[in-house]
């Protein structure tokens, strides 16, 4: 039996820095479009994850992933996806946008 793929994960606060620190990065955001109207990380990009198995042809294996959901789920199921198809910087956001809405930013609605 193969080994399971590990979800690597990056903390609120690790995003923050990263973002801070202008190094190039994607966040990946695989809500449902209804969550991401309601809010949204200031630059994410809205890939739900139902699509996801369709549409990741349009993201770069070279690029550092953020992924996040509302808070953590969903998007471990997605890094765990992308890095079975070969995105070996893909990592989940723990807590999600909860998580960056309670401790980074406060403007961002909670649900």
């Amino acid at each position: 039996m193969p080994d399971p793929i590990e979800i690597p994960a990056v903390t609120v606060e690790e995003l923050h820095k990263l973002r801070e620190s202008g190094q190039p990065h994607l966040l990946l955001d695989v809500r449902e479009p209804s969550e991401y109207a309601a809010c949204r990380i200031e630059g994410s990009k809205l890939l739900p994850l139902a699509e996801l198995p369709g549409r990741f042809g349009e993201l770069a294996k070279d690029t550092l992933i953020i992924v996040h959901c509302h808070h953590g789920g969903r998007s471990a199921q997605a890094v765990r996806f992308l890095r079975e198809a070969g995105f070996a910087q893909a990592k989940n956001l723990s807590g999600g946008i909860d998580a960056w809405s309670t401790e980074i930013d406060h403007g961002v609605p909670r649900y």
